[in-house]
């Protein structure tokens, strides 16, 4: 097997794993539901967005497809990347960076392609139904992506002397997020930390995929 097709195996398995977890999620919890994991600190707290990773969002319908095609254009780019990486004599933790960061950003396409298309829209009082006769909640590439990882460890306020947040609330770590968000942001910060291995080299046995 190449080491693009081992990148390549990798980014499916992840996407795989990515999917299964949005699906029960999607499936057998209603929005704003909540399962403990750890006291407050940490929750599957089922929520949906519209538009980027960790809850933020980006000009409305336009703007979500705008998005969307974004998305997919960058995992094209991120494919033939890859690809040329691992024809390369780039080290194996480039070539694994750059898979992390394709299963996440695959993942999340994934949802805002065609989980409007499958899926009856999630409510506060009722799960989504797979394939409902009535049809999907919104049409392709306009599909809202599922979050359910919450770790608010630290609840505090921000000291008086604090400017323009004195007295206001302070929460960490508030954004929600998924499980192809993680791929990405472990992707990103390797690329980040490792970013002199991104140089092919004739001779380099350091963490070879």
């Amino acid at each position: 097997m190449s080491k693009f097709q081992k990148a390549l195996l990798l980014a499916i398995t992840l996407l795989v794993i990515d999917q299964i977890i949005k699906i029960w999620i999607k499936t057998n919890m209603t929005l704003g539901e909540n399962i403990i994991i750890f006291g407050d600190w940490a929750k599957i707290h089922f929520t949906e967005n519209k538009g980027m990773a960790y809850g933020l969002e980006f000009g409305g319908e336009i703007g979500k497809l705008l998005l969307s095609l974004f998305r997919i254009a960058a995992i094209i780019g991120i494919v033939w990347y890859l690809y040329d990486i691992s024809k390369k004599k780039f080290p194996g933790i480039a070539i694994f960076s750059i898979s992390l960061v394709l299963a996440g950003a695959a993942g999340n396409i994934v949802d805002s392609a065609f989980y409007g298309v499958i899926f009856s829209e999630s409510t506060f009082y009722q799960e989504a139904v797979f394939m409902p006769e009535a049809g999907g909640y919104a049409k392709f590439l306009h599909g809202s992506v599922v979050d359910m990882f919450y770790f608010p460890m630290i609840r505090t306020t921000y000291p008086e002397w604090v400017p323009m947040f004195g007295g206001s609330s302070l929460e960490f770590f508030r954004p929600v997020f998924n499980f192809a968000d993680s791929c990405i942001s472990v992707g990103v910060a390797l690329i980040i930390i490792f970013r002199k291995k991104f140089i092919p080299k004739e001779a380099d046995p350091v963490l070879e995929f």
